[in-house]
């Protein structure tokens, strides 16, 4: 049970990063730097959320 509610965590923040990144985007002037960190981290999430599947 305790891979079944990492996996959601990790999905949550992973979707949360996903509205802030959309958020961001539609801005009047997004700011690249900050798309690109945030676009780094969700990439970092979204390959740990496919270790655990994996795993499990």
């Amino acid at each position: 049970m305790h891979v079944e509610s990492h996996l959601a965590t990790l999905s949550e923040k992973h979707q949360k990063l996903d509205n802030i990144i959309l958020k961001e985007e539609h801005r009047p002037s997004p700011d690249s730097v900050i798309l690109h960190e945030l676009k780094k981290e969700k990439l970092k999430l979204k390959d740990e959320i496919e270790r655990f599947k994996q795993a499990g």
